[in-house]
């Protein structure tokens, strides 16, 4: 089929992102073309069978959900939902000579933190602690979708003092710090703000404060969901929404270029087999920052450099432990954390930023099958088999511009390791074989994920997060670039990051003139 001549709105990439926004258009009557570059829709929010012959969906790249509004999953009708986990955490941890650990969530929250510290003196900091994001959480969260407000009036929202000096002001590890006394307890807390953000606990630049703060005020509580039946569910839904609503989406489609005057443009795209323009009277770009700007033909914004390593695993049985005190169905089904005491992120990332692979990397891990058995076929989840993903921190890319090949396989054996020196028996004799027995476990590193998805530098955010208040950069949405009808509706606007939809919820409200 052939594209039209002309839409109200053409909108770049058909990412969740792109989606919210092409739905939210459609159903306002506006004519909607969205251009895909892969074969499918979705972007990093998708569920792939990535083992030969292994009928299991995993969420290959983001694979968590809280910055989603429940209000656009309202308003756009979407057949979707999440599962809560059972519990939130587990921290792995050597006391006194024997295996133990934390366990937070539930019932035992309270008496794992004493078993591991001693007394109820870290347990009383943790509840004073996220009762303070809590309430932030409750008061910034609402303003998402609606327009920037100033830093003053986010200010006198947040209503809090206390809580805006700690997470607006000062860096995060000066309150971490304050309010906990265990190595241990202080990077689970820290690990917040590490999630694809390459700093240390106190950099000034507080680009780990912005990261902890879109990270625990998801829905107002800060509580991070599993999404049933994969990322892959959710982008499914979007794309079928925007589709019943009128939205034209063509993958196999790979926008090149963009020409407007402001008020009229132009995107050329191409396919495998022919070349063509369309005109638009918006353009709404659901790509990164960079992408944008060779679109329009402009100098590039400062290089975004990712910082993670992405594995993920299939095992015909989840491992043993050497802590007997925990059930390994409750240890992996929240956050399983691994070598993320406080010592050892800052020891990891004055190796990295030293130019080395951290020789203790530290990662966490949850198993998105105990949640949700729906993404494994019958037969599997018949048999115990389960999904294992894994998301290390402090591997910025330049640890593998060199040679990406060996310093993936380097830090994968070395994550792994520390995971086994956990467990009662290695993680590699649990993994299940593919149909050519090739062991079920893949890995990605960000200029891995910079040639599968073009993420620029690998950066899961597209750009270190930003505050979510208007600055000098900023227009009414956040979303506004120097052309008045082309938008950046990509993880790269204004409070964009995460699995969210944010970014394409306020730049359909922006082109609505709402």
């Amino acid at each position: 089929m052939t594209v039209q001549r002309s839409y109200d709105t053409v909108i770049v990439g058909g990412g969740h992102n792109g989606l919210v926004a092409a739905a939210y258009l459609a159903r306002a009557g506006r004519s909607v073309l969205v251009l895909e570059r892969l074969p499918a829709t979705g972007g990093a929010a998708v569920s792939t069978r990535p083992f030969a012959g292994v009928d299991a969906r995993l969420s290959r790249y983001s694979y968590l959900v809280s910055l989603l509004p429940p209000r656009i999953v309202r308003d756009l009708g979407l057949r979707f939902a999440v599962a809560r986990r059972t519990v939130s955490s587990y921290t792995p941890a050597e006391r006194r000579g024997r295996a133990t650990g934390l366990l937070v969530g539930g019932a035992r929250t309270r008496e794992s933190f004493a078993a591991l510290t001693g007394s109820d003196a870290e347990y009383t900091a943790w509840q004073r602690f996220y009762a303070l994001t809590g309430r932030v959480a409750e008061r910034v969260f609402p303003t998402l979708t609606e327009p920037l407000p100033t830093r003053e009036a986010l200010r006198a929202r947040v209503d809090d003092d206390e809580a805006w000096r700690a997470l607006f002001e000062e860096p995060v590890g000066v309150a971490i710090e304050e309010h906990f006394a265990d190595d241990l307890v202080r990077g689970v807390v820290l690990t917040d703000a590490l999630i694809g953000t390459f700093a240390d606990t106190h950099d000034p630049s507080l680009a780990q404060n912005r990261c902890f703060l879109y990270h625990v005020i998801g829905g107002g509580t800060g509580e991070w969901n599993v999404p049933v039946g994969g990322m892959g569910a959710l982008t499914d839904a979007l794309a079928a929404a925007a589709r019943s609503a009128g939205a034209d989406i063509r993958t196999g489609h790979e926008a090149t270029r963009v020409e407007t005057d402001g008020r009229t443009a132009e995107v050329a795209f191409r396919t495998e087999a022919a070349e063509g323009t369309v005109a638009a009277r918006h353009v709404l770009v659901g790509a990164s920052p960079h992408a944008l700007a060779a679109l329009l033909g402009r100098g590039a914004p400062p290089p975004a450099e990712g910082a993670q390593l992405k594995v993920n695993m299939l095992l015909e049985r989840l491992p043993r432990l050497r802590d007997r005190s925990v059930d390994p169905r409750e240890a992996f089904a929240g956050t399983f954390h691994i070598a993320e005491g406080y010592g050892q992120l800052a020891a990891a990332y004055q190796e990295a930023a030293a130019g080395r692979l951290p020789s203790a990397p530290p990662s966490e891990i949850y198993c998105h099958s105990l949640s949700d058995p729906s993404i494994l076929g019958p037969h599997l989840a018949a048999r115990g088999w389960q999904t294992l993903t894994l998301f290390g921190l402090h591997a910025p890319a330049r640890l593998f511009t060199a040679d990406n090949d060996a310093a993936r396989t380097a830090l994968l054996k070395a994550t792994l390791a520390e995971l086994d020196a956990h467990l009662d028996e290695p993680i590699e004799d649990c993994l299940a074989r593919d149909a050519d027995g090739r062991p079920c476990i893949e890995a990605k590193t960000p200029l891995d994920l910079e040639r599968d998805l073009r993420l620029p530098g690998g950066h899961i955010f597209h750009r270190d997060l930003t505050w979510p208040y208007a600055d000098g950069s900023t227009g009414r949405w956040g979303v506004e670039t120097e052309h008045a009808n082309v938008l950046l509706c990509g993880a790269g606007a204004a409070r964009g990051g995460g699995v969210s939809g944010i970014p394409g919820h306020n730049a359909a409200m922006a082109v609505l003139g709402r």
